[in-house]
């Protein structure tokens, strides 16, 4: 069976501004490991409208084809439903979390998708979707 990856938008900004963790983890180069692995493996990289509407709140368009340019013969996009989006904001509405993390879990959820990620609020969503972070993969 192919594998799905979905790289959530902290993994993605770890990537373009080849960010530093707290004890000076190379956050950057983690990501950027993984995706070559992805890559490798002929795996596909997952990408959503959500998604793509987080990075645009920090990065240009423009940006963000660049950073994804690369991986662009491996990527495939989806969108989030109707019912998707009523179901993450009964759960954040319940859970307090963002709807955006929310809609990431329910997106792996119900594409079968290999979720990674950094977000601490993840780990309240373990019942939606494991997660895993990049350097779990390399």
């Amino acid at each position: 069976m192919l594998e799905k990856y979905y790289l959530d938008t902290s993994i993605w900004m770890d990537l373009y501004e080849n960010r530093k963790g707290y004890n000076n983890e190379p956050l950057g180069d983690y990501a950027f490991k993984l995706l070559i692995l992805i890559k490798r493996k002929r795996a596909l990289l997952i990408i959503s409208d959500i998604l793509i509407n987080e990075l645009e709140m920090n990065y240009s368009m423009e940006e963000i084809n660049g950073m994804m340019k690369p991986f662009e013969n491996n990527a495939e996009k989806i969108s989030t439903t109707k019912e998707q989006r009523d179901e993450a904001a009964q759960i954040a509405e319940q859970r307090k979390i963002p709807r955006g993390d929310i809609l990431h879990a329910i997106l792996a959820r119900d594409y079968h998708l290999i979720l990674v990620t950094r977000d601490k609020h993840f780990r309240i969503l373990e019942d939606i979707c494991r997660h895993n972070k990049p350097e779990d993969f390399i």
